[in-house]
Order: C-alpha cells, then sequence, then structure tokens
C-alpha cells in the first residue's frame, strides 16, 4: 500500500465505505453542527482501533453500531490537523462492517469553510456558504479517512434557514420542513457514485437556478444568474464532446455554481455542480475552457484518481488534455495547439517563480512534510498535460492517443492509482510500441525539476501574430513608440491578448514609457476580462507604473481566485513603491478573504501569522 504523507488514517486497515451526514448550519457561531455516520470494513482480521482525520473539530460522542466507543486526540500537526483514535468496543473480523457514528461540530475558523455576512454577497440580504475541501480540508468539517486513495458513496440531511438553498455534490433528493424548526428546512442528498473526500462539497446562499442543457442548471445569487447562463451555455456542447472522447458520463446531473468573488480556484470538479469563479464572467464566453476542464474532471480525478496528491498530476495533466481536446473539437485543431503553446507559457512562468531547481516543479514532487496547498501550482496541469501531448506526437497522433485515454478511464474507473499504474497501462496498452516507449527519458519528465527534457511541436498558426506584436515592443526604441496603433489588435482575439501579454510577462520589463503608450494606443485599463487585465497589471507593476498601483490592490482584493491574487500581491510586494501598501491593503482584508487565499498570501509577504 501507497502511504498518504497528507493523512493519518490507515486504509489497509480499516476502509470507510458510505457516509450519512445529518447536521444543521449555524449562521450566528459559523459552525455545523450534527453527525456523521461512517460505514467501516476492516481489511485485516482482529480490528480493534479506527483513526480518522480531523481539523480544529469538536467530537462529542462516538457510537459504533451503537455501543458507546471511547476515543482520543492525539498530537496536533501544523496542516494535517489531529488524528482522532476511536477504540472500537469490539473486535471486527476481516470484510465485517459496522457503523461509527460521531456528534461533532466544525470551528469558526476551519479551512474548508468560508462564511459570509449579508453585506459581503451579491444581494445584501442573507448570508453565504461554500465548502473548498481539495487538497485535504474535509477533515476541517467532519471526521474522516481523508485520503484520495478512499472512496464512498453518501446521503445528507442539511438543515439551513428556509429562505435560503443548500446545495452538495450529489442530486438533490429533495426537502422538507426542519421538524425541530419551523424557521428552518432540510434538504436531502445522495451520491451513489464513490468519491473521495475532498469532493465532497456543500454550498447555502439565496440562490436561485436557470435550465441551460437537458442535465444542467446554472445557480447563482440573483444578480448573476442570467449572465452566468450566457457564458457557459456550452455546457452541453462540451458534455457531448467530453463523452464521444471519454466514455459515456456516469453522473446523471452536470450543474454549474457561481461562487462569490472570494472563490479561490478557477472551478472545482465537485461532482454533479462544478463550483466555479464569477472572474470567467466575461460576457463572450471566452473563458468557457475552464468548463470544459471541470467537465473532463468527470472521468479524470473524479472516476480516476491519483491515490495520493503527489500523483496529482495525474488527475490535472489527463483533465488539461481532455480539456483541450474538447476545444479542438469545438473550435479547431489550430485552437488546440495555441492553447497548448499557452500553457507551456504558464509552466515557463511557474517555474521562473519557483526556480528550475525546486523539487516542487517536479511531475511527482515528494510531499512528505509538505502542505499541499503549499506546493499548489500549474506545474502538475501543465508538465503533466507537455508529457501527454508529447506521448500523442509519439506514438501516432491525435486519433491513436485518444484510444489510449478511453481505455484508461474504463481500467481505472472507481479506483485511486499511481503513476506506475499508469505507465504499466500506457506499456500494455502500445505493446507493438514498446520501443518507442522506451526512448521516453521517463526519469527526467517524473523526477527532474525545472521544464521538461522535451518541448512538443506546436501548430504555430494562432501564435504568430502575438509573437510578431510582442516583438515588436520588445525591440521599439523611444523613436519608435509612434508606430504602434489601436489597429494592431483588430484582428485579434481576446485569447490572442492573454497571449501577448503573456509572452511579455516573460522578457525583462519594459520600459516605463513602453506600457504608459501601451495604454494610451490599447486602453487595456478599460478591458474587464479578467485574464487580460491580470496580465496587464502585472506588467504595468514589473515596469514600476506607479499609477497601476491603485489598480492592481483593488483586482487583489475585489476577488480573490488565487490564480490572480496571489502574483499580483506579490508583484506589489516586490515593487518598492508599493510594498508597504500591499502589506497593510493585506492586512486590511485579511479577515474576510478565505482562510487558504490568506494563508498563502500572508506567507508571501511574510505575513505568516
Amino acid at each position: 500500500a501507497v502511504a498518504d504523507p497528507t493523512s493519518f488514517s490507515s486504509p489497509s486497515c480499516c476502509l470507510t465505505r458510505h457516509l450519512y451526514l445529518r447536521c444543521r448550519v449555524d449562521f450566528g457561531a459559523r459552525a455545523l453542527r450534527g453527525t456523521v455516520a461512517l460505514t467501516a470494513r476492516a481489511e485485516r482480521e482482529a480490528l480493534r482501533c479506527l483513526v480518522l482525520d480531523s481539523k480544529d473539530v469538536q467530537v462529542f460522542k462516538v457510537t459504533v453500531n451503537g455501543q458507546d466507543a471511547k476515543f482520543a486526540f492525539g498530537e496536533k500537526h501544523s496542516y494535517k490537523g489531529t488524528p482522532l483514535e476511536i477504540a472500537l468496543p469490539f473486535e471486527l473480523r476481516r470484510g465485517q462492517e459496522a457503523i461509527v457514528e460521531i456528534s461533532f461540530e466544525s470551528s469558526p475558523k476551519s479551512s474548508a469553510l468560508q462564511w459570509f455576512s449579508p453585506e459581503q454577497t451579491s444581494g445584501k440580504k442573507h448570508p453565504f456558504l461554500f465548502s473548498q475541501c481539495q487538497a485535504n480540508h474535509c477533515r476541517a468539517i467532519f471526521p474522516c479517512q481523508d485520503t484520495p486513495a478512499v472512496k464512498l458513496t453518501y446521503y445528507a440531511e442539511i438543515s439551513v434557514p428556509k429562505e435560503l438553498v443548500a446545495l452538495m455534490s450529489a442530486h438533490r433528493a429533495g426537502e422538507m420542513p426542519d421538524p425541530e424548526d419551523s424557521s428552518r428546512k432540510v434538504y436531502l442528498f445522495s451520491q451513489n457514485v464513490p468519491i473521495p473526500s475532498y469532493l465532497v462539497a456543500l454550498v447555502v446562499g439565496a440562490l436561485e437556478s436557470r435550465k441551460i442543457g437537458p442535465r444542467t442548471l446554472v445557480w447563482a445569487e440573483k444578480e448573476l444568474v442570467d449572465k452566468s447562463a450566457y457564458e457557459f451555455a456550452e455546457a452541453e456542447a462540451m458534455l457531448k464532446t467530453a463523452e464521444d472522447l471519454a466514455g459515456p458520463y456516469v453522473w446523471g446531473q452536470y450543474d454549474l455554481l457561481v461562487l462569490p468573488p472570494s472563490f479561490p480556484y478557477g472551478g472545482m470538479e465537485n461532482p454533479c455542480l462544478t463550483f466555479v469563479t464569477p472572474t470567467l464572467l466575461a460576457g463572450d464566453r471566452s473563458l468557457s475552457n475552464v468548463i470544459a476542464h471541470e467537465i473532463s474532471h468527470s472521468w479524470t480525478g473524479n472516476l480516476v484518481t491519483n491515490k495520493t496528491w503527489e500523483h496529482f498530476w495525474l488527475n490535472e495533466g489527463h483533465t488539461v488534455y481532455l480539456e483541450r481536446r474538447i476545444g479542438g473539437r469545438l473550435f479547431g485543431e489550430q485552437f488546440r495547439h495555441f492553447q497548448a503553446l499557452g500553457g507551456w507559457r504558464e509552466l515557463q512562468n511557474s517555474i521562473n517563480t519557483f526556480g528550475d531547481q525546486n523539487p516542487l516543479t517536479h511531475l511527482i514532487p515528494n510531499l512528505s512534510e509538505v502542505d499541499p496547498d503549499v506546493a499548489f501550482s500549474s506545474v502538475p496541469y501543465e508538465k503533466g498535460f507537455a508529457l501527454l501531448f508529447y506521448l500523442e506526437q509519439l506514438l501516432g497522433g491525435a486519433d491513436v492517443f485518444i484510444g489510449f485515454l478511453k481505455a484508461y478511464v474504463q481500467q481505472f474507473a472507481y479506483k485511486s492509482i499511481v503513476t506506475e499504474d499508469w505507465k504499466n497501462f500506457l506499456y500494455s496498452y502500445f505493446k507493438d510500441k514498446v520501443d518507442v516507449l522506451n526512448k521516453v527519458d521517463w526519469n527526467s519528465w517524473f523526477h527532474a525539476p525545472g521544464m521538461p527534457p522535451v518541448k512538443p511541436t506546436y501548430d504555430m498558426t494562432l501564435a504568430n501574430a502575438c509573437v510578431a506584436l510582442s516583438q515588436r515592443w520588445i525591440k521599439a526604441k523611444e523613436c519608435d513608440l509612434d508606430s504602434f496603433s489601436s489597429a494592431d489588435l483588430k484582428e485579434m482575439s481576446s485569447h490572442q491578448l492573454i497571449e501577448f501579454l503573456a509572452l511579455l510577462l516573460l522578457e525583462p520589463p519594459l520600459p516605463l514609457s513602453h506600457v504608459q503608450r501601451m495604454q494610451q494606443v490599447y486602453d487595456f485599463n478599460a478591458m474587464n476580462n479578467s485574464e487580460i487585465r491580470f496580465r496587464w497589471l502585472r506588467l504595468c507593476i514589473k515596469s514600476k507604473w506607479e499609477e497601476a498601483i491603485p489598480l492592481a490592490l483593488k483586482m487583489a482584493t475585489d476577488q480573490g481566485r488565487m490564480k490572480f491574487t496571489r502574483p499580483l500581491f506579490r508583484d506589489l510586494y516586490s515593487f518598492d513603491k508599493s510594498q508597504d501598501l500591499a502589506v497593510k491593503t493585506f492586512l486590511e482584508h485579511r479577515a474576510s478573504m478565505h482562510p487558504v487565499t490568506s494563508m498563502l498570501v500572508g506567507k508571501d509577504l511574510k505575513q505568516d501569522q
């Protein structure tokens, strides 16, 4: 058995197979209070104890098949939390099951939950709550085997104030008045496909929905729901394409939920209910690749899952590969190559930030005593994708390689695996091409820091305009600045503008006069596309344009997607003119930030508590 360095639980002794959650969402106390019943199966003879993960949760009582059980907390660890050791009141034989029921309450400072007062929401009338359990925060809601090596089905009953709606990563199984409190309502949920604990998700708020496809509703606060329905209208076309590429969609419903701006990620692939950031609402569907990405996780990640976070690239590399295959089907093969090249630039950027000798740039990092939230970056996504794209080109092209991907999903569906399992299957699938596979420098791909040992081949058709324009700016002298005009951008898509700015960010900073001229002719300040704005403001700060400081601080705090917030704060902290203001602004906003974002920005700005 592969040990999970981020979990205290030992699935080799005992496996939790089902979870029954009954709890009350208390906005006043900022806590979830209730019981979690785990169906546990002994995996060895004479089992007398069970160790679960927990983090900042109170436990009041534990029963096993209705009998009281003694329990104790072990030693607290900085990010793993505290092991909960339960002494079973009787011995379990191998294969025997028991129901372990735990009365618990989450902490107001739970790292899995963000609570909003009404004034922090769009509607300003009602409070709001959402969870984010990936990578190892489910244990900060209730005790569980919080490792992706374990999969379970679940059923939940959630009591909330009756004017609010509760949703989970599961099927909506009805609602009823709360028998204990007439001012509340109980929502029922069931998830019959086994999932790892990091995919348990809950949201509570004044949510409305719009139907955008035969199996898709978009959920959001009233103020954003129509805009969201427009933005994500391609969901069904993407789902159909994904099914064609990867096999049947087994989850039934595919809903989308738009969260408040502090949601820390672009999207989270919670089964049946993808969570997304409102920064995707560009108005022109140009950022819908994030939806394609989350849809793709329904196969790679949610069906076939990394056994530990060291093998996170299995989730993300394959998902980026599928996301781009969907884009290729819907928008053409040149677009797929263009997105792939953009990913290579993102990887260059991440490796520049980490340093090319940093062990966290390995495709398979060692996470012993490393918090997965601290290790998180685009490396598993883009180095993982680059490996798959390189293999596609080596093994006979896109049509051949998708055959492998479909077979891989079929082979490992409902399981959790490590890289060795993936590689062995690759070799058996391509048994007639073993000589080709043996030429791959596997050791460098998996275990060397920095950029990959080989760069795949990219069709440059859509990238050429971006390269040409970025080169004009890089080479321009003061006397050439008049040669630029708004016409330069006339033929360029928003995707190409993003790439143009990304190319400039990989170079030494432009002279201040250049970025000032760029604003004059292109008026990037007026653009609200989050990906364009983010790169533009970074470019300005790197060129030490003081007028951009308030704009960059505003973007870093108006939303909390870490992809944007962390680099903006880091750049502002590196610029002498804005360093103190960056720290001051962070400290003012810290209390209302998502707990993980606040922890990581705190580290970036050397303000760790």
